[in-house]
């Protein structure tokens, strides 16, 4: 099983990439997780851009999802919703409709925030452009509020979010990708 993560934060000490790594640490065996770190260097999305000349950051996108069994996308709130950024991602990969790197991808949605509520607004709104976007957005959730209490050295360490991630994880490993195919 291979799981492609995706952070929708670009802040070098990110909650949200630190619950990626928290991710990959409690995968059960045979399964890997690898991080795709360039949100930053991908173009707005213009149609006209996209075509046999799409840009390298946008293929490497289209090729790291085609590549991945299943993805996994970590996601901030920013003003109650998903970062423009992680918005702009899921419109390359939505592109073109025909043979859309996202067309029936496993996705599940996970989010930290320093707030109390864990980004759970963020996370719905990432699921409802994933489906418009014609991913299979699983019914898994974690969403790990009051991040700044959650998180020390770098890693997930509070036991109740561990063992749900822990959990996630292993259910993540057990998905039929012979559907997405």
């Amino acid at each position: 099983m291979r799981v492609l993560g995706i952070s929708g934060s670009l802040r070098a000490d990110s909650y949200n990439s630190q619950l990626l790594h928290a991710a990959r640490e409690l995968l059960p065996e045979g399964a890997e997780l690898e991080l795709f770190d360039g949100l930053r260097e991908l173009p707005p999305y213009d149609q006209d851009l996209d075509g046999d000349g799409v840009s390298a950051p946008v293929q490497a996108l289209r090729e790291r999802i085609v590549a991945a069994d299943v993805l996994l996308i970590a996601t901030p709130e920013y003003n109650g919703s998903l970062p423009g950024l992680l918005k702009n991602a899921i419109d390359w990969a939505s592109r073109p409709r025909e043979s859309a790197s996202l067309a029936n991808k496993p996705v599940a949605v996970i989010g930290t925030t320093t707030g109390s509520f864990g980004g759970v607004w963020a996370q719905a709104d990432t699921r409802k452009v994933l489906v418009i976007a014609g991913a299979r957005v699983l019914d898994f959730e974690v969403a790990v509020p009051n991040a700044a209490e959650c998180f020390a050295d770098g890693g997930l360490v509070h036991p109740e979010f561990r063992a749900e991630l822990g959990e996630l994880m292993r259910r993540l490993a057990q998905v039929d990708i012979a559907d997405a195919a």
